[in-house]
């Protein structure tokens, strides 16, 4: 089951392409309004509020802690395929980050949620779009071209610094586990990461044959549609420990 959204539309990159628009800008623009359809979704907004059901948040943030290897697997590789030594240290910085404050951040939630032991999350199969998800960035990674390689990491960092910039001023601050995920995905530092990644695909993206730019285009375009139904699975997706509450 999945979560009724208005009927979208996607550009290719010759539509929306144009003088003055960056590589990444146009990517986005191809992604059309799937891309606002992650920014405003009210996954988002409940969990800014606080109002989020623990449940919805649990299912969403065991499989999301899934993602880690695999984003860890992409980010590295984007460091080994890096012109320069200037080019690598921003990222060798923020894998620095994933693996210390953000990995923390969903252990002191797992501490805090009922039936989280790791035992427990094991039982709990992936869901379609988290399995996707994790193909999607090895794929990237293994495929050596670093475009392609930032085209899926642009989508995850930049549609989330989106959202979590819209819902910080209305943010909730009584509960870690909903006011620190914004906090993590917002901010100056954050921005900075995003715009880091953004100047590399934008000067990649300069010089790619229309083929690798193309083939950029479905790797990001693949990256928002799993974004959406990430969001989705969090509210539709049942794992073992519904059924047994039940």
């Amino acid at each position: 089951m999945s979560n009724p959204t208005p009927t979208t539309t996607t550009t290719t990159l010759a539509e929306s392409s144009s003088s003055s628009s960056s590589f990444t800008e146009e990517l986005r623009a191809a992604a059309g309004e799937k891309w606002d359809a992650i920014v405003h979704h009210k996954f988002t907004d409940e969990l800014a509020a606080g109002t989020m059901d623990r449940a919805v948040l649990r299912r969403y943030l065991i499989q999301d802690f899934r993602f880690l290897d695999a984003f860890c697997i992409l980010l590295a590789s984007v460091i080994v395929h890096a012109p320069s030594l200037e080019d690598r240290i921003p990222a060798c910085q923020f894998l620095g980050l994933v693996t210390s404050d953000e990995n923390t951040y969903f252990t002191r939630c797992f501490d805090q949620l009922s039936a989280t032991t790791e035992t427990e999350r094991q039982a709990i199969p992936n869901a379609p779009c988290t399995t996707a998800f994790c193909t999607l960035m090895k794929e990237a990674a293994h495929s050596g071209i670093l475009a392609e390689m930032l085209s899926v990491l642009v989508v995850c960092e930049w549609s989330y610094l989106e959202w979590a910039t819209r819902v910080l001023p209305q943010t909730n601050r009584d509960n870690f586990m909903t006011y620190e995920w914004v906090d993590l995905h917002s901010g100056p530092d954050f921005e900075e990461v995003v715009s880091y990644l953004r100047r590399l695909l934008d000067r990649e993206g300069r010089t790619a044959s229309p083929a690798v730019r193309e083939r950029c285009q479905q790797r990001f375009l693949q990256a928002v549609q799993l974004e959406l139904d990430f969001f989705d699975m969090a509210y539709y997706q049942r794992d073992e420990s519904d059924a047994d509450k039940n």
